[in-house]
């Protein structure tokens, strides 16, 4: 039997398996799932992406399905609802953020008519294939990040830091980190 050779980190789980064969490093251009990658990649921070793939569905459903006109109304009562949901990261200022993210969101979608046309604009609408053989080899963040990091900050986002930001790039497809024996490598 032919056994498929994947990136070492995807093979803990089969959430993680789906995930890695599925999404990451595959460009995405939709606008919702852009802002639900930013949102979950910002609930990430200091944990693991295990733990929050296990809880995306209830972010969903808690986030209404990453819907930026509709989170961007939440008030001080959906804060408290979402801080007794045991199903999602119960951080307020993670849960502030994605409210406020959301406000940034639209704003951008305004200003260059869609997200995708502003996040995509930093690679001019390319994936940056690297080329890594060890999982070690693969950057936390990099020079591009960080000048998007401070772009979003500008922009009113806030959970986004360099190495936030680099996650989430790599989610998004805008940049290609299949280590070189992966199935997945282009």
């Amino acid at each position: 039997m032919n056994s498929v050779i994947r990136c070492n980190w995807a093979n803990s789980d089969q959430r993680m398996l789906q995930y890695h064969d599925d999404e990451w490093g595959i460009p995405q251009h939709n606008d919702q799932k852009l802002f639900e990658m930013l949102t979950l990649e910002g609930a990430q921070a200091g944990l693991s992406w295990a733990t929050i793939l296990s809880r995306r569905e209830s972010y969903r459903k808690a986030f209404k399905d990453f819907n930026v006109n509709l989170i961007s109304k939440f008030t001080n009562e959906d804060i408290e609802r979402l801080m007794k949901n045991k199903s999602i990261i119960r951080n307020q200022l993670k849960i502030k953020s994605t409210i406020s993210n959301a406000n940034a969101f639209i704003e951008v979608q305004k200003e260059f008519h869609s997200f995708d046309n502003y996040i995509w604009s930093f690679t001019n609408k390319k994936t940056i294939i690297n080329n890594f053989n060890k999982l070690n080899e693969v950057p936390a963040e990099t020079i591009l990040s960080n000048k998007i990091s401070k772009d979003l900050k500008k922009k009113g986002f806030t959970f986004v830091g360099p190495t936030i930001t680099y996650a989430f790039m790599q989610s998004i497809g805008m940049v290609d980190d299949h280590l070189s024996y992966c199935f997945c490598k282009k």
